[in-house]
């Protein structure tokens, strides 16, 4: 729930994306030397994936099962029952409980695939994903990391509102870059409204969730004590 390294890409190349992630794996090797990831979880864009092997190169990329499944939706929304079809089917493949009955269900995914009229394009985004299922089964060599993206999305979702308003950028790079950065800041130290509190009580802030303490009970306090020491506890 919190952002942990933000920066601004230039394009969405495999360079550009490389840079802009060099800043968390910095900023997370300031604070720990040998942070590795074990796991990455990513979208299918394949500079994304390149970029995160050029930073760990041991790191092995979980790709989102989200994705997939929203891509798949997104070939058939018009037609509302075999939408509905899709989607109970391709959940039931994620639910399975061990590699093998993932196996299965996509054996059973591609048969179905084969005796049912579709039209084109879904029955190549069905295929495609039944193509990436050993990808998606590396999940079970690692069962505590992402199998899909939605803590990242509901970040982006966030960002993606504030520079709509915004605007986007109308300045510099290095201009933009300490826009989001506030922008991160903010959100990190920003106090949970009243309806979230009041269901749990426990819950203050990201930066209390993440770290199970906070320095001061006032959110602007707690930013800056913490910046105080460029984030490091003493």
């Amino acid at each position: 729930g919190v952002f942990l390294g933000i920066g601004v890409a230039e394009n969405a190349g495999t360079a550009a994306l490389t840079k802009v992630y060099q800043e968390f794996k910095t900023e997370a090797q300031e604070l720990e030397p040998e942070y590795v990831p074990q796991t990455v979880n990513t979208d299918g864009w394949e500079p994304t994936q390149q970029a995160w092997h050029k930073l760990f190169p041991t790191v092995t990329l979980m790709l989102c099962f989200l994705h997939a499944v929203l891509s798949l939706q997104n070939r058939c929304r018009s037609l509302k029952p075999l939408c509905a079809t899709l989607t109970d089917k391709v959940w039931k493949i994620y639910q399975a409980a061990t590699k093998d009955h993932f196996s299965q269900r996509i054996r059973r995914l591609r048969e179905w695939a084969a005796k049912t009229e579709l039209p084109t394009p879904v029955r190549e985004k069905l295929l495609d994903l039944c193509r990436k299922a050993p990808v998606f089964k590396q999940h079970f060599a690692f069962p505590t990391a992402c199998r899909t993206s939605n803590s990242v999305d509901r970040l982006m979702k966030y960002l993606d509102r504030v520079l709509f308003v915004r605007q986007y950028f109308n300045g510099t790079s290095a201009s933009a870059r300490l826009s989001v950065r506030a922008m991160a800041l903010i959100w990190n130290f920003h106090p949970y409204g009243s309806r979230l509190r009041h269901a749990q009580p426990q819950r203050v802030s990201p930066f209390h969730d993440l770290n199970g303490f906070q320095y001061h009970a006032n959110w602007l306090q707690n930013l800056l004590i913490a910046a105080s020491m460029d984030g490091h506890r003493p």
